[in-house]
């Protein structure tokens, strides 16, 4: 015999499927979040090495040690 009735046990168990909904979405906005401030970060690595080829290029190849 189970310890709750089935009848009494449904409010229950939609009330952890609820909680776990919960938890994933907050996990996916953590991850979403995260995400962001790496992309935004690898944006800016690039244009600094970008940056860094073009003033490179704009040495002559002489007055670089």
């Amino acid at each position: 015999m189970p310890a709750l009735p089935l009848d009494d046990a449904g409010p229950y168990v939609a009330a952890a499927y609820l909680v776990f909904l919960g938890l994933i979405l907050v996990y996916v906005a953590i991850m979403a979040t995260k995400l962001g401030r790496i992309e935004r970060e690898i944006t800016e690595i690039t244009e600094l090495v970008e940056r860094r080829d073009r003033e490179r290029e704009a040495v002559p190849e002489e007055e670089r040690v």
